[in-house]
């Protein structure tokens, strides 16, 4: 196994996890709903990898089963379970990048039900709700301690399992420029990186190519934007009109924050989006500000430098709770 910073008991921990999913019959992995680049990349490689070696495996995540355009080079989600036919009662299952029983939704009825439930994930938030937990709150993404358990099982990666553990990975260090990025990070892209992985092509279609209608849509949220020059904090929202007008997808908006944190003049960065009577809301600090902190106020989690949560708060309320926590 590679070498990196772990206490004894996470390494314990990670060897009985690979015993339990070298033992099992079937092994059930779920992500959480909407899924990022860090939760779905890291599933899909840890099925390809059970896979090419014969292990019967199933992956899936609640809800529709519609992922953000920006991921559709991902190899395997052709192989995506659908929620109808996950497993029930699974006799092992593993959620990957989840921080809570309620962010796998209806597949929260399978967690429930399993016999062993492994939680793999890098949220300090995680509230620990399986029977065996896989919480590093120091790695970088959710991807490396999928790439330790890997490992731990003694499986060899192969080049769609790369390529998938290279998305999650550079999704959620943004490309390696964030506060989170360690040596473990870089060493683990070193490593991928000699299975041929489309480096140029995959950054290209995970950051930087839009269609002109999303593009349009980002105009317009920024020129709405609002900041708070006294709490250093800039917000803005975008409604199911705004989606409308423009002909862009919920899914295609998951990058709208990352304009926002650009914002010289402001600290902490706020994209809120309303949908089906909730608002999600994405928070992020370039400073000394714990927006995991404030995303708890509302039940939601994250790290310290990028959070999340969702509410039936209006988003003029939202905005000023979170004004007042700042």
């Amino acid at each position: 196994m590679n070498d990196y910073p772990h206490d004894q008991q996470l390494d314990d921990d990670l060897a009985t996890a690979a015993a339990l999913i070298s033992a099992a019959g079937q092994v059930a992995l779920a992500c959480h709903v909407a899924p990022d680049g860090d939760a779905l990349g890291s599933m899909l490689a840890l099925h390809h990898v059970l896979r090419n070696a014969g292990r019967d495996s199933v992956a899936g995540f609640a809800g529709a089963q519609v992922t953000g355009p920006h991921y559709r080079e991902l190899p395997g989600l052709d192989l995506l379970t659908d929620p109808d036919h996950y497993p029930t009662e699974p006799e092992v299952m593993v959620t990957l990048d989840c921080g809570s029983l309620s962010r796998l939704g209806d597949l929260a009825i399978s967690a429930k039900a399993a016999k062993e439930l492994i939680v793999v994930d890098h949220h300090l938030s995680n509230t620990r709700f399986g029977s065996l937990h896989l919480v590093d709150p120091a790695a970088a993404a959710s991807a490396v301690v999928v790439a330790r358990l890997i490992d731990a099982l003694g499986l060899p990666l192969n080049h769609d399992a790369a390529v998938c553990l290279y998305a999650a990975l550079v999704c959620d260090t943004g490309r390696f420029q964030y506060e989170s990025t360690s040596t473990e990070a870089f060493d683990l892209a070193r490593r991928l990186l000699e299975f041929d992985i489309p480096v140029a092509r995959l950054n290209r279609v995970l950051f930087e190519e839009h269609r002109l209608a999303y593009l349009r849509l980002v105009g317009a949220v920024l020129g709405r934007a609002e900041m708070v020059a006294g709490k250093s904090f800039i917000w803005a929202a975008v409604s199911e009109a705004d989606l409308a007008e423009y002909g862009v997808t919920l899914e295609e908006t998951e990058g709208l924050i990352d304009f926002l944190r650009q914002t010289k003049e402001a600290e902490v960065s706020c994209m809120l989006k309303e949908v089906e009577g909730h608002v999600r809301v994405s928070l992020r600090s370039i400073g000394h500000t714990d927006v995991s902190a404030v995303a708890a106020l509302f039940g939601g989690g994250g790290h310290r430098f990028a959070a999340g949560f969702t509410t039936t708060d209006p988003v003029p309320r939202v905005v000023e709770t979170i004004v007042q926590a700042l």
